[in-house]
Formats: C-alpha cells, structure tokens, sequence
C-alpha cells in the first residue's frame, strides 16, 4: 500500500473516513441505499443554491467525462447549435463530443493562458442567430486557469441562451451561484472538491430545459432525461450505480459540512495555492498562469532550466511522500501541483521544501 499523498486534480488524497465507508457492500435496490442517494441529490442543490422547485440534481455513472458528454447528448437537438468556448484540453473535449454527436456548433478558442473576450463573444452572438447553446470549462484544469463564468451567464441571459458549464474540478471548492447566474446545466464529478473518489459524476439542471429534452439523447446509458427521471421517482439508478463510491460521497459531503462548507474549503485551498506560488517563486519556479486569473484548484509551472528532467524532479517527490502531475500544453514544457483534496498548509510548506532540496541539488 502507497503511503503518499496525491497533489492532482483528482483523483485526490481522501480522508481515511471516506475509504472507511467503502468497506461495506450495500444493494443498489435497498430503500436505505436509495435513501443515500436522494440525500445527495438534496444536498448538491444546496451547495448551488438552487430551488429544488426549479432545479434538479442527476447523478450519471462513470467519470467526469461521462456526465459531461450526458449533457451534450441529451440536451443538445440537431435543430440547435451551440457555441463551445475553449481555452484547454477540457473546452476541446467537449468540441470532440459534439463532433461524435453530430452536433452542430461552433468553437471560439482562445489560448490557454487567455480568459475569453466578452466583446468577441457578443460579435459571436450577434453574428450568428441559430446559436442555441453555449457551453464552457469554468477552470481548466489543463493550465488552472478560471474562467469567468459571470461574464458568460450574463451573456447567456442576455441573448436568450441556454448555458451549459463544466464545473469538474471547481464545483465545491469554489462558490458557484447556479440559480443567480441562471446556469441551465452544471457538471461536476464526486472525485474533484467534495473529496469523494471516482465513479460518477452529476448534473444539477434547470427542470424547465431538463423536462424539454425528452427524446433527445442518442446514447441510452447517457440519456440525462431518462436518468432523471428514473431517479427522481425513488432514488433508483437506472443500471448499476458505483454502490461503494456512492456511499463514500455522501460521507465526503457530511465531512465539507462539518469544514465549514464551501467558503472554508475554497479558503483552504487558496490559502493551499498562495502558498505554493509564492515559495516555488522563491526557488526560481514560474506560474504559467497570471494570479488574477489563478484558480486556487491546480497551478502550472513552467520548467526552471533547459536541462530539468520531469520525470526525476517527478521521482525524487514521490520518493519523499507526494505525487504531482505532469503538464498538458503543447507549446510550452511545464508540470502541475493540485492544491486540492485532503492537504493542508504544512503539506504545500513540505513539497516545497522538497523541491527546493532538489533544485539545490540541481545546482550543485
């Protein structure tokens, strides 16, 4: 058994609480299972502030991806197009979905390092009248850059969109006014800020859109309507559900409440992220994003020196008790240190202490 702790965007470091809850086996048709599940639904739209009289809580098997591109099947006609705004590798999934679906869309990308152009959006808009949809990452865990889903939402209102937002890796951590922003669908996974393990992720959705999207999915496993619909009657999963993940969610979510919800878990990650920024700036290690556009969730640097070998630098930490991730840019060589998941400040002060030892190594 490893004994390290993960400094990634999820899968993250758990507490022993949440692995303790796995040990039981439960039946996914038991009314006390159930029970479990509707507990979640309820407390998901908690956390958006979302009316349970307009909002809704689905819950769909498989990683991240799967309740992303449930969504996108199922919310998305072939009358309707949606302009997919990218600024990483995750924006760019979800244009690959649309091009699997059929769908018809639009990209607007800009580069990894830029927020999009609220002026170059409205051109966008303007330009194009069949746009229906809109759909965005609000932190790209490819740089850790934010984005600025206000700006977007405000649009989205604006001109009438329907407003689809990847929240993976920020919902939980970051507070996201779901029914203020008059965001339609918000997705998420259990193995991201809510420190749950992987096996399902979630959509809190709008009922209005949620109720006029029956018959359109072209995936049965993925059909977000028929999901819900199963779900909410009683708490039952269509097909099998991820019985023991489910459980350590719901013992995840007890364990946010009780740090203080989501305000305190964001100021620990950001305290986590300031942190790790200012020290590695110390040794010579420079952000890739700027701070003000810094999620506190992962944050990517570049390489110090042309001579930098990832995988020893990757090697040396691991050996001393932590695992980092290595970069997603093309253009750029770079790692990423996630601030996420059960780590606190004197983890970021021990990591840094161990890169320094080895950039000092290095320069011997």
């Amino acid at each position: 058994m490893n004994h390290y702790k993960l400094l990634t965007p999820g899968p993250l470091t758990t507490t022993h609480t949440v692995k303790e809850v796995m040990l039981l086996d439960r039946c996914t048709w038991d009314d006390e299972y159930k029970s479990i599940t509707q507990k979640i639904r309820s407390q998901l739209l908690a956390f958006a502030g979302a009316d349970p009289q307009e909002y809704t809580a689905v819950l769909m098997q498989g990683s991240g991806t799967f309740a992303v591109e449930s969504v996108m099947t199922s919310a998305i006609s072939d009358d309707d197009k949606v302009l997919i705004v990218t600024n990483g590798a995750y924006g760019e999934r979800i244009v690959q979905m649309a091009e699997y679906i059929g769908l018809n869309y639009t990209e607007y990308r800009v580069s990894y390092d830029r927020h999009p152009e609220e002026a170059e959006l409205r051109a966008l808009l303007e330009a194009d009248p069949e746009l229906t949809h809109i759909a965005m990452v609000h932190c790209e865990t490819t740089t850790g850059i934010l984005n600025p889903i206000d700006k977007v939402a405000e649009l989205s209102r604006e001109y009438g969109k329907t407003l689809i937002i990847d929240a993976m890796s920020s919902f939980g951590g970051i507070e996201i006014d779901v029914a203020g922003l008059g965001i339609d669908y918000l997705i998420s996974s259990a193995n991201k800020c809510i420190q749950g393990v992987p096996g399902f992720g979630f959509v809190i959705a709008k009922l209005e859109k949620l109720k006029a999207c029956q018959g359109i999915a072209r995936s049965l496993s993925l059909d977000l309507y028929d999901q819900w619909k199963g779900m909410d009657k009683d708490g039952k999963w269509r097909f099998t559900s991820p019985t023991h993940v489910v459980a350590a969610f719901a013992k995840a979510i007890d364990e946010l409440i009780d740090e203080g919800g989501v305000p305190a878990r964001f100021a620990r990650y950001q305290e986590n992220n300031r942190l790790l920024r200012q020290k590695l700036a110390d040794i010579g290690m420079e952000a890739y994003i700027a701070e003000e556009k810094q999620s506190p969730i992962i944050t990517t640097f570049l390489f110090p020196s042309e001579g930098f070998s990832f995988s020893d630098f990757y090697a040396y930490i691991k050996e001393r008790g932590y695992v980092i991730y290595p970069g997603k840019l093309t253009d750029v060589d770079t790692f990423r240190i996630g601030n996420i998941g059960e780590i606190y400040k004197e983890d970021i002060e021990e990591l840094c202490g161990i890169i320094a030892d080895y950039m000092g190594g290095m320069k011997r």
